[in-house]
């Protein structure tokens, strides 16, 4: 994320969900290795990368205890409050924050359920106890005009009806959505939620202080589909990621020109659902194009296809099931039943053998009175 956004001296960099500051370290950093260590910054530039360029707000005190110690560990000192503050970014403390030229963040899951954590704020458009659907209103409005973002998100915020397609609408009319990364399971949040990260500047690609229509196009690279459930055992690395720095380009706002076009990882051998096929908007695509990771979506398209949803994918996954070739239901039923009496006669085998014949016996009884007697 940091890669793709480029940080420069000089430019305001918020996380409203800091945790110990991960991303705000990493920006500090990249700046560092672009400037020889800061040694190519005047005296007066240096001052401000340490006391004032980099602000976060953090909930939870002990976590905000780590991200002070990391951030003065780094050469990070920030305000009369350190570089991370806390409080809720969904309360107050988020509500005075400067507008920022550029937003790392990973807000938390969940929804609000009352206490620190609940959303209070006042000046949201969208009403919702959505925590991330909050964040999101928060990071595109704290942007100044130009500014540039990158907000790791659940699925479901790509495709929540109501409040979620009235926040992503207002999100592609004030900001340029130009890219969406799906990435693979197992790399942020519980095992097996997925995500994404949305990168998004303030205004359209031709005016930053454009205010409405600013998205027309969204790029989406498909870095989920056929890859493996990333963890300790099945590290992710940059190595994944470098086929989608590649495509994203230099220009930090997404405006590098673009080519749809990337078979990384085999995805020219993944199978294509019948459906990706027959849909009107793929009619006259190559379908070696449909093969690939990365590929461009208009904002009409958006909207008439999906009703703005942005949950797009056309690839698909080998271990998926295509409802369209399952057995009849009673066949599956029937197969159910058969693997559920099969186990059922081996738990009994198996507490007679360790000597529970009684309990084998009065599990028999409860069974026939469940399912009656067969006949």
């Amino acid at each position: 994320m940091v890669n793709c956004l480029k940080p420069q001296p000089g430019e305001r960099i918020q996380d409203p969900s800091a945790g110990t500051a991960g991303f705000l370290i990493a920006a500090h950093e990249y700046i560092k290795a672009h400037t020889d260590d800061l040694y190519d910054l005047t005296g007066e530039q240096k001052t401000f990368q340490a006391t004032r360029a980099y602000v976060g707000i953090e909930l939870v005190p002990g976590t905000r205890r780590l991200a002070l110690m990391n951030c003065l560990l780094h050469g990070m000192e920030g305000d009369d409050e350190g570089v991370v503050h806390l409080g809720n970014a969904l309360g107050q403390a988020g509500a005075g924050l400067e507008k920022a030229d550029m937003i790392l963040a990973n807000p938390p899951f969940g929804t609000s359920k009352g206490g620190d954590a609940s959303i209070t704020r006042d000046d949201l458009t969208y009403k919702t106890s959505n925590k991330q659907l909050a964040f999101l209103q928060h990071i595109y409005r704290n942007l100044k005009p130009g500014g540039r973002a990158a907000v790791v998100l659940p699925d479901n915020v790509l495709f929540e009806a109501g409040v979620g397609t009235e926040v992503r609408r207002d999100l592609m009319d004030k900001c340029n959505l130009h890219t969406i990364l799906r990435l693979p399971t197992g790399i942020f949040y519980a095992q097996g939620v997925k995500t994404n990260v949305l990168f998004f500047t303030k205004g359209s690609a031709a005016d930053k202080y454009q205010e409405e229509y600013c998205t027309e196009n969204v790029w989406v690279y498909d870095l989920r589909t056929n890859m493996p459930s990333f963890g300790k055992r099945t590290p992710f690395g940059e190595t994944h990621l470098k086929p989608f720095e590649a495509v994203y380009g230099e220009s930090p706002n997404g405006d590098s020109p673009r080519q749809e076009g990337e078979y990384s990882f085999h995805s020219d051998k993944i199978e294509l659902p019948e459906a990706t096929k027959a849909t009107d908007e793929n009619q006259g695509v190559d379908e070696r194009m449909l093969h690939s990771r990365w590929r461009c979506f208009s904002r009409a398209w958006i909207a008439e296809h999906k009703g703005d949803s942005l949950d797009i994918s056309w690839l698909k996954d080998s271990d998926s099931v295509d409802a369209a070739n399952l057995p009849a239901p009673e066949v599956l039923a029937g197969e159910a039943m058969g693997e559920l009496v099969q186990a059922l006669g081996e738990l009994d085998a198996l507490m007679r053998e360790l000597g529970a014949e009684e309990e084998a016996d009065g599990a028999k009884v409860l069974l026939r009175e469940v399912m009656g007697e067969v006949k």
